[in-house]
């Protein structure tokens, strides 16, 4: 029989909706419940596509006896992390706090006040590697809760008040400015130090794809001329596209490697990864003209509409690590992995042969049982690309038959704000309106399904339905990047006038007085702690993503106050930028921007004309640190969205650009190869 779990939208809990368990969504509800029966909370947090989560679900969620001793003696609550990042973060700092480490699934046990006091990740059925079992620490706690609950009390008292107790305020510089160069070169150096010189990328195993480090690289690059910052993103880029990490036949890449040489994914592919990542290969062909970069963003582009598209507009989440194997078993990687054999049953003799050379396949595999991850070693010699063509078409065609990976189809905002400025600058580049398109059809469902009339997100929707959780920081903040960036692609206005709604509801809900920003709203349900993270990890975090998007609209508007709001924003960077430049690369980027002007370009010229198209893209394609660009024709009604093009006239009669700086500007130009002289860095 369904349990609660039932009526619920996130694909996560579904999974679990049919478990014996008799789950809670968290509400108040659920603690009301803990409170009247007199027991503790077990909280578990997972999302969809989490191997390790579906894991532990059929070991111990779908076991009648655990789920009788879960039923009798704890209220469990289950939470999808991507759904309520608020509630994961809160508890994820506890748990790191008193571990030092942590992960997905989470387990948490909480009194029914929500005060958390034993911590954990992953449990397994019967003890080992020094681990208990799941059903151990179930009885511990319940023993201890019985038995000893003042203790537990207290416990919990203390962690509750060693969380309240924790402050940005003083990592903040006391006058709150934005990095100055010193700081953004000592920040390079310290990348330069972790740098991975053999294999790219920084660091050892696990390595994931560190794109928001390498948009502030190649921005540095652009203001600085350094060669160094630059190499480390050709090397980095390269590695990864040549490494298992990326899906050599169907684009996009795993969320991460498990070994530093990129070889073995995990094979999950998230829509933030793969949004952030073709923005970058994007920018690194603005920046060298590299073939291989423009494959890579082009390709990371198309698999993101083929795969992840939904029929309401928006981009899925993810698609998971696991599939079944043709037995019956639910394996990781089974959908993307190949043997030599599987090769020959294709191909035949020769082209398999041709292929495993190509793609790096062996007797030995680079994965389990003998399978290989497929990459791109280098080979000597020219590859005939016609033969290759066909047979990575027949490899597909072959894949498509195998049982695919499951979907996480609940869109997410800030994920698709990512997609958005990914997809629009992807199309202007390279000329796909397709892509542009795309961006636009997923803005305009967040528009119509996840903004309401007072111009507030929620966070996440289904099959055109949107949740009930409210928008935090980072779906107010990258939902205004992808408009802005939207608006600079095609020359609609009325996306910078969203994007300044999202931005006016980030300084009244978000921003405190001196220039801290909290996750959640100020009016959002209260939790133990009000989660507050200036780290970018996985996704720019939200205070980040808002500095830049700050910054960006100011640009446009010549707005002082969200100028302001962004420079104080940026004082984090100063604090961290040096310290720890790994884990705040998109602040750093969005530094490199603030330092460079950013500089403003107003493209005017009548839609259609090829000589505005010609400025405008060469307008685009400028790589000076985080420019922005408004695009319209002189006197048209909606220049009065963006104050950029207000009062540009023509140049003779010609279509013109105007490069400003805090809308002090240049002489006008009508050649878009001065323009983009001009833009060089």
């Amino acid at each position: 029989m369904p349990n609660r779990l039932a009526h619920e939208t996130s694909p996560y809990l579904l999974q679990h909706a049919d478990n014996p368990v008799d789950w809670w969504p968290w509400s108040a509800d659920a603690f009301e419940e803990a409170r009247r029966r007199g027991v503790p909370v077990l909280l578990s947090v997972g999302y969809s596509s989490c191997h390790w989560c579906h894991v532990m679900a059929h070991e111990s969620f779908e076991d009648q006896a655990t789920a009788a001793l879960l039923n009798e003696h704890f209220v469990a609550v289950k939470v999808d992390r991507e759904e309520r990042p608020d509630v994961d973060a809160v508890y994820m700092e506890a748990v790191q706090a008193a571990t030092g480490q942590g992960g997905w699934p989470m387990t948490v046990f909480l009194t029914p006040d929500a005060e958390p006091f034993y911590f954990g990740t992953y449990f397994p059925p019967e003890p080992r590697h020094g681990m208990p079992s799941f059903g151990q620490v179930l009885e511990g706690v319940r023993s201890a809760w019985a038995d000893r609950r003042d203790e537990v009390g207290e416990v919990a008292g203390r962690i509750v008040a060693d969380l309240a107790g924790r402050s940005l305020a003083d990592s903040l510089p006391a006058d709150r400015r934005p990095p100055r160069p010193e700081e953004l070169h000592a920040a390079l150096m310290g990348l330069t130090r972790e740098f991975d010189a053999v294999r790219g990328g920084f660091g050892g195993a696990p390595k994931f794809p560190p794109s928001m480090v390498l948009e502030f690289l190649l921005r540095h690059h652009a203001r600085t001329g350094s060669e160094g910052a630059l190499d480390m993103v050709r090397a980095t880029c390269e590695a990864m596209a040549r490494g298992g990490i990326y899906d050599q036949l169907g684009g996009g890449f795993a969320r991460y490697a498990v070994d530093a040489t990129w070889t073995v994914p995990h094979f999950e592919k998230m829509l933030y990864d793969n949004a952030l990542l073709c923005r970058t290969y994007a920018h690194l062909w603005r920046s060298t003209g590299s073939d291989l970069a423009r494959r890579i963003a082009v390709e990371t582009a198309d698999f993101m509409v083929r795969e992840l598209r939904t029929a309401q507009g928006g981009f899925a989440s993810a698609l998971d690590a696991d599939s079944d194997d043709g037995t019956g078993r639910h394996v990781e990687g089974a959908y993307y992995v190949w043997t030599p054999e599987q090769l020959r049953t294709v191909l035949g003799e020769k082209d398999a042969e041709f292929a495993a050379t190509y793609f790096g396949v062996t007797e030995e595999g680079t994965f389990e049982e003998g399978a290989s991850v497929l990459q791109l070693p280098d080979t000597d010699g020219l590859v005939d690309a016609d033969r290759l063509v066909a047979v990575k078409e027949r490899l597909l065609a072959a894949r498509a038959e195998r049982a695919r990976p499951g979907r996480d189809d609940k869109i997410v905002a800030a994920w698709n704000g990512l997609a958005i400025a990914a997809l629009a600058e992807t199309g202007a580049y390279f000329d796909r309106p397709d892509l542009i398109q795309a961006a636009t059809d997923a803005a305009d469902l967040l528009v119509r399904v996840h903004m309401d009339w007072h111009a507030r997100l929620h966070r996440t929707s289904r099959d055109g339905v949107p949740g009930a959780n409210s928008g935090v920081l980072e779906d107010y903040a990258d939902v205004a990047e992808g408009f802005l960036t939207l608006a600079s692609v095609t020359g609609e206005g009325v996306w910078v006038e969203f994007a300044g709604f999202f931005l006016d509801t980030v300084l009244l809900q978000f921003t405190t007085e001196d220039g801290a920003l909290y996750d959640t709203a100020a009016d959002a349900e209260a939790l133990i702690r009000r989660p507050q993270d200036p780290t970018d990890n996985a996704t720019p975090s939200g205070w980040s993503a808002a500095a830049g998007a700050l910054l960006s609209y100011a640009a446009l508007t010549g707005s002082d106050l969200h100028r302001s709001a962004a420079e104080r924003a940026l004082g984090i960077v100063t604090a961290l930028g040096g310290r720890a430049p790994r884990f705040i690369g998109w602040g750093l980027a969005v530094a490199e921007a603030a330092l460079d002007g950013p500089r403003e370009v107003a493209v005017v010229g009548p839609q259609g004309d090829p000589a505005t198209a010609a400025l405008h893209k060469a307008a685009l394609l400028g790589t000076a640190p985080g420019a922005v660009v408004a695009l319209g024709a002189p006197g048209s009604d909606d220049t009065g969205e963006v104050p950029l093009l207000k009062d540009r006239p023509l140049v003779e009669g010609r279509p013109a650009a105007y490069v400003c700086r805090h809308f002090t500007c240049e002489r006008p130009t009508t050649d878009p190869e001065e323009l983009g002289d001009r833009l060089r860095g």
